[in-house]
């Protein structure tokens, strides 16, 4: 028995597929990927708003791409620790969660890191992005975003604003608010979201800017008022709350946002793949409904609009941390 085609039917659809494959040599390669479970790598501890993106993602993209996408929470080092290993990955099936923090802000914070953001990594989509409010203690004598402005320039120094640390969201947060508005206002970083808030509500602190899922139970229990989103629009959940857009600062946005990565090494047919895979996975009714809980909102971008989007975020943070002379704890 010899190995040729049996009949000249069989011999016709080999020999189309194999023009077909010459053709387009990188077909056959982006059928194959993935070839194996895909590794999602979430550079923080488990819970808060990375868990409940990159776990809705990783779940829509297991039925569109066919393989297990599994996440694996791997916090450390502002994030800096996962952005390195990553880096690194050479099997093709290891991806990252991307965010303000290990992209736009920590390349100017720290002064050496195991990652270069722009060139170990392949953009693929901009998932979400979650708002930031600003809000202020109750008995502060201020109604919106324009009067609080006005009591800080007033005050120079007497107003103080809490947050999670030196470079957490919300100190970059408030830091880019006074830079635009050009006030002063004391900067009080603790040790987590959790006790900042505990001050700011039993009236410690005068203000602060905090992600939308930690603190919205406590503006419509009248514990905190909001008096400004950090959106370009206003956000469903306080549709009475004007952005700061709105409230005369052009250009203004605050979001802490989450985008997945790949090694740079990722071949060219598996990110064609995987990009719109990743863009439809938070668009589902499901995702959609896992982050309505947090407030989040999504995106869904091709490759090019997330480095845009990514070069934008830099541009913008760069001057706020050095203008405010920002440090990690």
């Amino acid at each position: 028995m010899n190995d040729f085609p049996t009949t000249r039917r069989q011999w016709l659809a080999m020999s189309a597929a194999a023009g077909t494959a010459a053709l387009w040599p990188g077909l056959s390669a982006a059928q194959a990927w993935p070839a194996k479970a895909v590794r999602f790598v979430v550079p923080f501890a488990p819970g808060g708003s990375s868990e409940i993106v990159a776990r809705a993602t990783a779940a829509e993209m297991t039925k569109s791409l066919g393989q297990s996408v599994y996440v694996d929470n791997k916090p450390g080092g502002a994030g800096n620790v996962a952005m390195g290993e990553v880096a690194r990955a050479e099997d093709q099936h290891t991806l990252i969660l991307g965010h303000i923090g290990t992209l736009a802000v920590n390349p100017y914070i720290f002064p050496k890191l195991p990652y270069d953001p722009n060139k170990d990594f392949k953009p693929v989509s901009l998932l979400a992005k979650v708002p930031s409010l600003y809000v202020v203690h109750p008995d502060l004598p201020v109604k919106n975003l324009k009067e609080l402005v006005a009591l800080a320039k007033a005050k120079p120094g007497r107003l103080t604003y809490g947050s999670a640390g030196n470079g957490s969201a919300g100190h970059l947060a408030m830091e880019y608010l006074k830079m635009a508005s050009d006030s002063f206002m004391l900067h009080v970083p603790y040790r987590g979201t959790g006790p900042m808030l505990t001050d700011l509500m039993a009236g410690r602190l005068d203000a602060a800017s905090v992600g939308a899922p930690a603190i919205i139970q406590f503006i419509k229990a009248g514990k905190l008022r909001c008096i400004a989103t950090g959106t370009a629009q206003r956000i469903p959940q306080l549709p009475d709350v004007p952005t700061v857009v709105e409230q005369g600062f052009p250009g203004f946005e605050m979001t802490q946002w989450y985008g997945l990565l790949a090694p740079s090494n990722l071949s060219q047919a598996a990110l064609d793949r995987l990009a719109p895979a990743a863009a439809a996975a938070v668009k589902t009714p499901a995702s959609l409904e896992h982050f309505k809980t947090e407030a989040a909102l999504a995106v869904g971008s091709t490759p090019a609009e997330f480095a845009a989007f990514i070069a934008a975020e830099q541009k913008r943070w760069k001057p706020v941390i050095e203008r405010a002379k920002i440090k990690p704890d």
